[in-house]
């Protein structure tokens, strides 16, 4: 392995930088009833006994008993941050776990109960949110059309145009939740695929794994990139800051690559992302480099011009076309995966640039500044948390960030 690289400012002058924690995140705040009965699930030092399909569970030290029922998760907002936020915990505990919580917690069967109900509320609101009268193959050749003029809905062409530090450093810092475990949810598909669609997906997955170069691996590429824009590069960081918005596009991913039933929808979804990648990387380099946020920061995107144009090829050529080969009945489960993807970006994208456009972050509370170049924050706060920082929330501290 090559040793890393120096940091460096935008000006090329060296810049010192917090090291990367090889710890696990701590568990994220609650935001409801739901996420509440998970996190406190997680917090109790052994498996709490299924008393149902939704157990109940007791925090130890704690005389509230809280009881979540199926009700309870029927009833819930199928987008909202509660529903979303203990998804996405207990997603994470077949990725990198939790700091204090055992490993065996992924596979406690009233955590899947719990999950397996929360699931059937996302999907179901999914499917219908996503038109069903669209083919794979239409899908995807709409993915292909570039607007002719920016539409005001796009956040890359927003963030070349007229984005701010401010608002690129949040964009990363959400992005982070993804971007730091890249192409980690689409390996789970890799044995569910025979033939032309299995290569074709180890040959894209080789590429986003660096190739066999740890340096060069896309998930570290992109923790270079929060260097230079003074973020913490912890994985899952900042959880705590994530709206809703944000955690249901990596809970889709999840969603999809944890269900072999829904191998279809994750080759629906790998194949949005690596269709839509170039095109809105070319305009978010441009938009580093404007800001002059920093060389990782611009290379991340470079390398995702090139990389994603060729990825294309493969996943339209050898992964949906060898999948639907083999297995025609599954071409309703990618035009899904695909619509899915779509609906759930916009949703993201309308929130951000809602936000941005009224000098307002899109966190549930703003970035922590430290002067210099980064002493940008907005000028109204945000809605849900308008009196707290990061740094003032449970599990979110932000490094101190040298300036020149």
């Amino acid at each position: 392995m090559r040793p890393a690289a120096p940091l460096t400012t935008s000006s090329g002058t060296p810049s010192a930088a917090p090291p990367r924690p090889a710890g696990r995140p701590r568990l994220p705040r609650p935001q409801g009833k739901l996420s509440t009965a998970v996190l406190s699930a997680l917090s109790a030092p052994s498996a709490p006994t299924p008393h149902s399909p939704l157990s109940t569970l007791r925090k130890p030290g704690n005389d509230a008993l809280l009881t979540t029922t199926e009700a309870e998760a029927q009833h819930a907002d199928p987008y909202g941050a509660d529903l979303q936020l203990a998804l996405y915990v207990l997603y994470e505990l077949h990725y990198q776990g939790f700091d204090g919580v055992d490993d065996d917690r992924e596979w406690d069967p009233a955590l899947l109960a719990v999950r397996s109900a929360l699931e059937k509320v996302f999907l179901r609101a999914l499917r219908a949110d996503v038109p069903s009268s669209v083919g794979a193959a239409e899908a995807l050749d709409g993915l292909l059309v570039e607007p002719v003029a920016d539409d005001g809905t796009s956040v890359s062409h927003h963030l070349r145009r007229e984005g701010r530090l401010w608002q690129l450093r949040e964009y990363a810092a959400l992005r982070s939740l993804y971007h730091l475990k890249e192409a980690d949810p689409h390996a789970w598909v890799i044995p569910r695929l025979r033939g032309r669609a299995k290569a074709g997906m180890v040959a894209v997955e080789f590429d986003e794994f660096g190739a066999g170069r740890a340096e060069d691996i896309h998930a570290q590429l992109f923790a270079d990139l929060m260097r230079d824009l003074g973020l913490g590069t912890a994985y899952g960081h900042y959880l705590d800051l994530a709206p809703a918005e944000a955690l249901a596009t990596v809970n889709l991913m999840s969603l999809c690559g944890l269900h072999r039933s829904l191998r279809g929808a994750l080759v629906g979804h790998f194949a949005t992302v690596e269709v839509t990648s170039s095109p809105a990387a070319r305009r978010l380099a441009d938009a580093m480099r404007r800001t002059g946020a920093g060389p990782a920061a611009e290379r991340f995107y470079d390398e995702h011009v090139e990389a994603d144009a060729v990825h294309e090829q493969i996943v339209r050529r050898e992964v949906v076309e060898g999948l639907l080969t083999d297995e025609p009945g599954l071409e309703p489960d990618v035009a899904f995966g695909i619509g899915a993807t779509v609906h759930l970006e916009d949703r993201l994208a309308a929130h951000l640039l809602d936000a941005w456009r009224h000098d307002r972050t899109a966190l549930r509370a703003p970035l922590a500044v430290t002067g210099g170049r980064w002493s940008e924050p907005p000028r109204c706060r945000s809605h849900e948390n308008p009196d707290r920082r990061d740094s003032e929330l449970p599990g979110i501290q932000t490094p101190e960030i040298p300036h020149p």
